[in-house]
């Protein structure tokens, strides 16, 4: 538990470098669990999720280790339970990334249902239909979901609204399946990528990936490989928001402008220059932002994971602008704490409506339970005048590697108090 203490009002400029992507790691993490041998990992993000996610593997027989900076290994071999810890799982949703591992490995799951952020219903029906479409015996007792299934048999799957984590838990469990999956309406994100060049490495056979089409052909077992995980795109995304409330001026160093196409443009809109290569981005705010209209949708659509800060980001700019969240109902968590810095928002239902103020104010607010609604707070006291004091620095801690560290680097007047 701590505080974030932020001075606003100073203009970032610098260089940061990229963590490993976070929703790429966990997935992979849970992946690496499914071969025998030890699997080296580099490039693994120091995030909290991250640590929780090793416990669990831990719990389900699995060995990690530590190997140096940013480096894990993870033996699958001697996976033996099939029951990961209700006190676990309820820390972070990708924990039910468990049940496809266990269906495919073990033949049986019992899984809690998944907590993390609360930012609307993520209901896992879609990840429960592929599993029985796969030939698995679903059922549902006591706040758990039991998974059993003698031999899993290839199938074709219709996913439903393009669901990230289904599509990881139908690439996992159909990796062991007797003959070819196919997906279809499958997540296209990067990550997606990510994780089927990895499994492939291990020996899986997967085509498709980063299309919406994802074919599957089952083996009989995965080997131990070696992979660096692939930077966080999302962090990259909220260090460029940064640099264009602030005026700044920031090279983002290790990045993939190619997998932040639809927010580099909305970006532009709002008055920012970005200069691209493949492996970086420089990102030169202007002196006060436009105001720009998003909607959330699919990658390679805006991200819901980059619309709060991008709405803090709105708060300031000239004009009125519209924010419109088609992926999860309750992502909205943030805005009274942005009205506390003097924001000017009405949410209706599904939008933001933002009358963009001339400068914001620091207050003392809170991060909602939602990784990326507390990463708008801290944007948003980045250009404040004054001092902002952001409890419930935890739940920023679950995607950000000490966020203050970077930023202090840059120049922002930001400190933690335990």
């Amino acid at each position: 538990m701590g505080k974030l203490v932020i001075t606003g009002g100073e203009r970032l400029s610098g260089k940061v470098r990229l963590s490993g992507s976070k929703n790429s790691a966990l997935a992979i993490l849970v992946g690496a669990a499914m071969g025998t041998g030890w699997t080296r990992l580099e490039n693994v993000p120091n995030y909290v999720d991250v640590h929780v996610l090793c416990e669990i593997l831990r719990e389900l027989g699995a060995h990690v280790r530590p190997a140096g900076p940013g480096a894990l290994e993870i033996d699958g071999s001697s996976l033996s339970y099939h029951t990961p810890s209700y006190e676990a799982v309820r820390k972070l949703r990708a924990s039910f990334y468990t049940a496809g591992l266990l269906l495919a490995r073990l033949g049986k799951a019992v899984v809690p249902f998944p907590g993390g952020d609360v930012i609307g219903a993520r209901g896992i029906d879609f990840h429960l239909e592929g599993f029985r479409a796969l030939g698995a015996e679903v059922a549902i007792e006591h706040g758990y979901v039991k998974l059993s299934a003698p031999e899993l048999v290839g199938t074709n799957f219709y996913i439903g609204r393009a669901s990230h984590g289904t599509t990881v838990n139908m690439m996992f469990a159909a990796c062991f399946a007797r003959g070819t999956t196919t997906l279809e309406n499958a997540a296209r994100d990067p990550e997606i990528v990510d994780l089927a060049v990895f499994l492939n490495s291990m020996g899986a056979k997967i085509r498709g990936a980063g299309t919406s089409t994802i074919k599957i052909e089952g083996v009989k077992q995965l080997s131990a490989t070696s992979y660096e995980i692939m930077p966080d795109r999302l962090e990259a995304g909220t260090f460029a928001i940064a640099s264009a409330i602030t005026g700044g001026d920031i090279l983002i160093e290790n990045a993939v402008p190619e997998h932040l196409r639809t927010v580099i443009i909305k970006l532009r809109e709002a008055g920012a220059e970005i200069e691209e290569s493949s492996n970086m981005m420089r990102v030169v705010g202007p002196d006060r932002p436009r105001a720009v209209n998003i909607e959330t949708l699919p990658y390679p659509g805006f991200p819901t994971d980059l619309q709060p800060q991008f709405t803090a980001l709105m708060t300031v700019a000239g004009g009125i602008s519209s924010i419109t969240e088609t992926r999860f109902e309750n992502r909205f968590t943030y805005a009274d704490e942005l009205r506390r810095m003097g924001a000017d928002l009405r949410v209706d239902r599904d939008t933001i409506i933002v009358r963009g103020v001339e400068r914001l104010t620091g207050a003392p607010v809170e991060s909602p339970r939602d990784i990326r609604g507390g990463a708008a707070l801290v944007v948003a006291a980045l250009s404040a005048l004054g001092e902002t004091e952001l409890s419930g620095v935890e739940h920023i801690d679950r995607g950000y590697d000490h966020i203050e560290r970077k930023l202090a680097m840059l120049g922002a007047r930001i400190r933690r108090i335990d």
